[in-house]
């Protein structure tokens, strides 16, 4: 037989057919502009992901108002314990590769119902404090201003500014009640040796611990300066103010010097 013009072909080479889409080699799996775009180890059970977080929603608030009833008189408690469960909340919807169109919407949803309870006080374990404070208000607003400003490219800033506030100023609040050391006062606000010490360390800790688990390549140095401007941003806090000025500097500094 006579040869093609363009050369002789075998029998399994093929051309493309016009106008067919080609396969771009890669990762078929990439995520869309609106999702985290690295955790998202369950990517392909974004609904599994929800439920989950409702679920553990659920689980804090539950133990929140046991710890109510069971200790009435320590109502630091039963917040602190919503405060440090809720914080959870974002490391896990990245693991569930949760996108922005759906994380940013529930995080004004509950930061919407955590204004409205701290108007009515619907959920008393959650707000029934000794003090004046928008604190609860201010941390879901920290959370939506994160998300807004870095879920959709930076996730880990988010969790950093999160897991600070709340592991770090949730348990010097807690050590800061229980343990006896010298206390001072700033702007009204009763801070206490303790309560410091431990929220340098948490924060440095979480902070270690978040660099080390990526490839974002913080360091000790790095986590230790971020952890001191936390602590120090804490000891100012009339009306907890601290839960929104902690979150959003810690989640700001991460993006600019480790991400």
């Amino acid at each position: 037989r006579a040869p093609n013009a363009g050369g002789d072909r075998t029998s399994n080479q093929r051309v493309p057919r016009t106008g067919s889409a080609t396969r771009i080699e890669g990762n078929p799996q990439t995520p869309g502009d609106d999702q985290p775009p690295a955790g998202g180890l369950i990517e392909r059970l974004p609904n599994t992901g929800l439920l989950v977080i409702a679920a553990w929603i659920a689980i804090v608030l539950g133990l929140a108002v046991l710890a109510r009833r069971r200790w009435p008189d320590q109502r630091e408690l039963s917040r602190k314990i919503v405060h440090i469960g809720t914080g959870a909340v974002v490391p896990m919807a990245w693991l569930f590769a949760i996108p922005a169109v759906v994380a940013v919407p529930f995080a004004g949803l509950v930061t919407l119902a955590t204004a409205i309870n701290q108007r009515w006080r619907l959920i008393p374990a959650v707000e029934d404090v000794d003090r004046n404070s928008y604190g609860t208000t201010a941390y879901g607003l920290s959370i939506t201003a994160l998300m807004l400003l870095f879920w959709t490219q930076q996730p880990d800033a988010v969790c950093a500014g999160v897991l600070v506030m709340a592991c770090g100023d949730g348990l010097a609040g807690l050590v800061g009640r229980s343990v006896a050391s010298p206390q001072w006062s700033v702007m009204g606000q009763t801070k206490s040796l303790a309560g410091t010490t431990t929220m340098l360390a948490v924060s440095f800790t979480v902070l270690l611990a978040l660099g080390s688990s990526g490839s974002t390549g913080a360091n000790a140095v790095v986590a230790l300066l971020i952890a001191v401007v936390a602590t120090g941003l804490e000891q100012i806090s009339p009306a907890g103010i601290d839960n929104l000025s902690v979150p959003i500097t810690v989640g700001c500094l991460w993006t600019a010097v480790v991400s």
